[in-house]
């Protein structure tokens, strides 16, 4: 499989497996059964509430003889109410100790806002805390601790547009190496993605497939189907392929990561044959030109209650 390369030798591979929404009782069967088709990466978060379910599906692999521990990529992230510098370390090692592991691939910084200690998503005001009280420059020096002491190899971020990274590497002693970010032949995001080549920061695509599952109002009704559009059926029709298999193949020719999410044996195996498929110039051309930008991962909860924080603190399209 194709690998994104780190500086230190370290080879990430470029299609992975998703976990968010993947329910109890699920994820643990999907993991086991991404690992025997052939998945070596697999994304998790905090907030996705199921690591301690995928952590004992790694240990039964690991003990199984499925695979061995230096032969995954495993990501997680830090979610937005431990961003003070003393509460970072303490959420990596929950981490660590749900997934039963001695270190992480991956660790990202999930959001660039903070949250008070112990509140997953706001219900008011007081929930938040601005970027004063909690600077992203000192979390991220305790990032930069975390892979100093081997409890992560690479640091990176999510959901960084370019003047947040900008902002972050003038203090930063180890600049990001990876920024995860909603992209699909619907949202490109071609300025970001140029910005994070120039300055050698890996990409990682979620939702890949357009996210069609991300559904929260009337507006978001409304956006059209990725995996519906008719180039994209027309190009999958081409290669006997499927249209998932073909807006993931536009992503790994681009140099991307992609993490498509599913916990059906039967899609898993499709979504991870998507490495086989190769796009021509012209039909990459073509699916460069697609209808949009259609953005499914809004962030308007970051943006609620009076918050502290705007939509322009997120995405490149409100500067």
């Amino acid at each position: 499989m194709k690998t994104l390369n780190f500086k230190n030798g370290d080879q990430m591979p470029i299609l992975g497996l998703g976990t968010w929404q993947s329910e109890p009782g699920e994820v643990f069967k999907a993991v086991i059964e991404a690992i025997k088709i052939g998945y070596r990466h697999i994304d998790c978060a905090y907030i996705y509430k199921n690591e301690k379910e995928i952590g004992e599906a790694l240990a039964k692999a690991f003990k199984d003889g499925l695979v061995k521990r230096e032969e995954l990529w495993i990501t997680s992230k830090l979610w937005n109410d431990s961003h003070e510098e003393h509460q970072v370390f303490s959420a990596l090692e929950n981490t660590l100790k749900d997934l039963q592991l001695d270190y992480l691939d991956l660790y990202l910084v999930h959001w660039p806002l903070a949250l008070k200690k112990g509140v997953d998503f706001p219900e008011g005001t007081g929930d938040f805390l601005t970027l004063d009280q909690a600077p992203l420059s000192k979390t991220w020096k305790k990032m930069e601790e975390a892979k100093e002491k081997g409890l992560v190899k690479h640091i990176g971020v999510s959901n960084f547009k370019i003047q947040k990274l900008h902002d972050l590497m003038e203090s930063a002693t180890i600049a990001p190496e990876m920024n995860q970010i909603e992209m699909h032949p619907f949202l490109p995001q071609y300025e970001l993605v140029g910005y994070c080549k120039e300055k050698g920061i890996h990409l990682t695509a979620y939702a890949p497939l357009g996210a069609a599952y991300r559904v929260h109002s009337e507006e978001d009704l409304k956006l059209p189907l990725l995996l519906e559009n008719t180039t994209v059926l027309d190009i999958a029709q081409r290669h006997q392929a499927t249209p998932a298999q073909v807006v993931l193949a536009w992503g790994m020719a681009r140099g991307t990561a992609v993490i498509p999410k599913s916990v059906n044996p039967h899609r898993l195996k499709e979504n991870f044959d998507a490495i086989n498929l190769k796009l021509n110039e012209s039909e990459l051309a073509l699916l460069n030109q697609l209808e949009g930008p259609y953005r499914f991962t809004t962030g308007e909860l970051w943006t609620a209650f009076n918050s502290p924080y705007s939509k322009s603190d997120f995405w490149e399209e409100y500067t």
